[in-house]
């Protein structure tokens, strides 16, 4: 299961860190990111990294202001969030992945790559 924390209410320019805990999973292999939703919007995929090199992918949209980080001992990743916008205001989800290998890594932030997800938690960035 993937347990999310953090979130909450913002005000542009500011900070916030989402955290996402993983269990019961093998934890040979994985993909752990972030996705945000908006209400009668598509799910995007903001931020990802891989346990096998530790690589990171970011959506240009956050590309810059986002950091994502994984702690391989205890299996959670965080999502740090900077110079925060309006339009960033959205529901966050955390999402976990065994075994995915592509020669596409703009795969690596479809949502549809992903099995288990998180019960996302709100952001709200306004004045």
């Amino acid at each position: 299961q993937l347990v999310q924390s953090g979130g909450g209410f913002v005000q542009p320019g500011g900070s916030l860190t989402l955290h996402c805990a993983a269990s019961g999973f093998v934890f040979d292999q994985y993909m752990i990111g972030w996705f945000r939703q908006v209400p009668g919007k598509e799910r995007e995929g903001i931020a990802t990294t891989r346990s096998d090199d530790d690589s990171t992918y970011y959506a240009d949209s956050v590309k810059g202001r986002f950091t994502i980080s994984r702690d391989s001992i205890q299996h959670t990743v965080k999502l740090q969030m900077t110079k925060l916008k309006p339009e960033d205001t959205a529901d966050y989800y955390c999402a976990f992945v065994e075994n995915y290998h592509s020669d596409y890594v703009e795969t690596y932030l479809a949502d549809s790559v992903y099995d288990y997800w998180g019960r996302g938690t709100q952001v709200t960035v306004s004045t």
